[in-house]
């Protein structure tokens, strides 16, 4: 059962791909699939924009979250190059995910491949107060590494 629906609609020339789905019943993340002609090969370094092959209306107050797949990162180096990426509620264009080849070889992605995941998330939209100071905390301006290594 969802808590949530989407609106989903495919590109023309994708009928063939699945909707986005979870694949396990504890799933975050809905896999999303490769909208290739039929091969695209990413060689390391590489960035390659690719196609999700659809189109979806996030209600107000939601945001999809694409982030990298585990599998892929862990055993061939592809991620994604502004993981997490953020679709807007306001967003109707085509999904692309952003991949990078962070591995040692070339990546070969097919037609249908899972290539990215996307979580539903819920925003909050926050209001600033200019101020002349900031109450204090015990990092107050510690930075990156400031507990040590």
């Amino acid at each position: 059962m969802s808590d949530l629906t989407i609106k989903v609609r495919k590109k023309e020339s994708c009928e063939d791909l699945p909707l986005p789905s979870y694949m396990s019943a504890g799933s975050s993340g809905m896999d999303l699939y490769a909208d290739v002609e039929s091969e695209l090969v990413i060689e390391p370094g590489d960035i390659k924009m690719v196609s999700a092959g659809i189109y979806i209306s996030i209600p107000q107050g939601f945001e999809a979250q694409i982030r990298p797949r585990s599998g892929l990162a862990a055993k061939h180096g592809i991620s994604i190059v502004n993981t997490p990426g953020t679709i807007d509620a306001d967003y109707r264009g085509l999904i692309n995910i952003i991949l990078i080849n962070l591995g040692k070889s070339a990546y070969t992605v097919k037609r249908g491949m899972r290539i990215a995941q996307m979580v539903i998330n819920k925003v909050s939209r926050a209001g600033l107060d200019l101020v002349n100071e900031l109450d204090a905390t015990a990092r107050n301006t510690g930075g990156f590494g400031h507990t040590g290594v």
